[in-house]
């Protein structure tokens, strides 16, 4: 199976709102409504097979100048556990670099995941321009129990090295 990633597009709005709202049902992420995605379409990259089409999704949404929250990340069951949720958290981590952010963060329920790619445990209270800006317009935002997350854009992280270099080729063609 080859996997292509690349930036999301128009047509790829209902594949990546039936992937994460399937998790969203299960109260493993939060909802994303279609005018939503259409909205942010923009910060998402995704991950489509071939054959099988779209299998993965994750955005970067930019905060300030110098934070973005990597979010909405999603693989598919069939294919977890190939690398493709790395990887697509290494393709937003390369785009925070081509735009010049200096540290990402996360809010998740899958902190042993994300501390594999260097994101340390932080203080939601870090966070205010994200927790004043859109947790607050959350639902479970007095019942929240996500794990906030950061790391510096630019950390040793070998791994980092070849999506950024992916990235670069597939916008060069």
């Amino acid at each position: 199976m080859d996997i292509r990633y690349r930036p999301a597009r128009l047509a790829d709005v209902p594949a990546i709102a039936a992937l994460i709202n399937g998790y969203a049902e299960r109260k493993l992420m939060l909802p994303r409504t279609t005018s939503e995605l259409y909205e942010h379409v923009r910060d998402f990259i995704v991950a489509d097979a071939d054959p099988g089409g779209l299998c993965g999704c994750v955005a970067l949404h930019i905060d300030t100048d110098r934070i973005a929250e990597i979010k909405a990340l999603a693989v598919a069951e069939p294919l977890q556990g190939r690398g493709i949720g790395r990887r697509l958290v290494h393709e937003a981590i390369a785009e925070a670099e081509r735009l010049g952010i200096e540290r990402v963060f996360c809010l998740t329920y899958q902190e042993a995941f994300f501390a594999k790619l260097g994101f340390t445990r932080v203080d939601r209270s870090r966070l205010p321009d994200k927790v004043w800006s859109e947790c607050v317009r959350c639902h479970r935002f007095l019942d929240c129990d996500e794990v906030a997350m950061w790391r510096p854009v630019h950390q040793a992280d070998a791994a980092c090295a070849p999506a950024a270099a992916a990235m670069l080729d597939s916008s060069q063609s």
